[in-house]
């Protein structure tokens, strides 16, 4: 049943939700209208043209985890990329210790709000699956460092003492993020929130070029580079490797399990927003370290 993505006010027509949100708009009501400009079009349109923009943008072709790659790739890697990741095809010290600073207080929120989705499932399958990934963020697995451990190590070979990043509280739009990503965990039913959650993962998926992402997360020659150090490439490459399987799994588990696919869409659009914001905040604050960053953010 069609649902307004910005108060998921629920009508039997998508005609309804578009004279819904355009009443809305003309009341100027800014959580309306900043979706409708953030995924829609900046200008006025009557009724009728929205009803069909909003049926064609929701409308599930294959199935919904291909739709939720589909707008993925269109907000982070479309024709305007995410500065962040335009940042990384050639990143500076600073780029990488923005990274590393904001980024451990994404894995710390990122197990939290995990472990809600096993709190609130039965499906052994799903559960199995959360706890394995858990491990490997957090506690490493057949004996190699995890993902958060190998950030922390990022940041020491950058020429940053351990206890100084640790130190460091998150920025307001990193906070901010964080709070969406808490708030579905505690209102939403555990399917939209494995949706919600990793779906993220996809930032790192290397398969996206082949359906339609103009670059890689990051440029690959590092991986192979003599210019940054091991522990930069160690951990760009866990992510790399790792992003890909964990986004597949996870988003087939959603496709097998999702009752509510329209909730779920908006649930993920408005994790796509926090994510934006906050990939934002890692650049933000490599601006302490390399002012020049100010040029890609602006």
């Amino acid at each position: 049943m069609p649902i307004c993505p910005s108060c998921e006010y629920r009508a039997s027509e998508w005609k309804n939700i578009a004279s819904h949100m355009y009443l809305m708009a003309r009341n100027s009501d800014p959580s309306h209208v900043m979706w409708m400009n953030r995924n829609l079009t900046m200008k006025e349109v009557d009724v009728d043209n929205l009803s069909i923009m909003l049926e064609n943008f929701f409308s599930i072709k294959d199935n919904l985890s291909f739709w939720i790659r589909e707008k993925f790739i269109q907000k982070f890697y479309g024709e305007s990329p995410h500065p962040f990741i335009l940042a990384m095809q050639n990143p500076t010290r600073g780029v990488l210790l923005g990274y590393v600073i904001e980024h451990q207080h994404f894995l710390k929120n990122w197990v939290k709000v995990l472990s809600e989705i096993i709190f609130k499932t039965d499906v052994e399958e799903v559960i199995k699956y959360e706890l394995e990934n858990i491990n490997v963020e957090y506690f490493g697995y057949n004996g190699r460092p995890s993902h958060y451990e190998l950030l922390i190590r990022m940041g020491e070979s950058l020429g940053m003492p351990r206890e100084k990043i640790l130190s460091y509280k998150p920025l307001p739009s990193t906070q901010s993020a964080i709070n969406t990503w808490r708030k579905i965990a505690f209102e939403s039913n555990w399917v939209e929130i494995m949706a919600a959650m990793h779906s993220l993962e996809l930032v790192a998926d290397k398969t996206l070029r082949k359906y339609g992402a103009k670059m890689h997360y990051f440029n690959e020659t590092i991986l192979s580079s003599n210019d940054f150090p091991k522990e930069v490439k160690d951990f760009l490459r866990e992510g790399y490797e790792a992003d890909q399987t964990h986004a597949g799994e996870a988003l087939k588990l959603v496709d097998k399990y999702a009752e509510d696919p329209e909730k779920i869409q908006v649930t993920v659009l408005r994790s796509f927003d926090a994510f934006a914001k906050y990939l934002t905040a890692r650049l933000e604050r490599g601006m302490e370290f390399d002012k020049n960053l100010i040029k890609v953010v602006l």
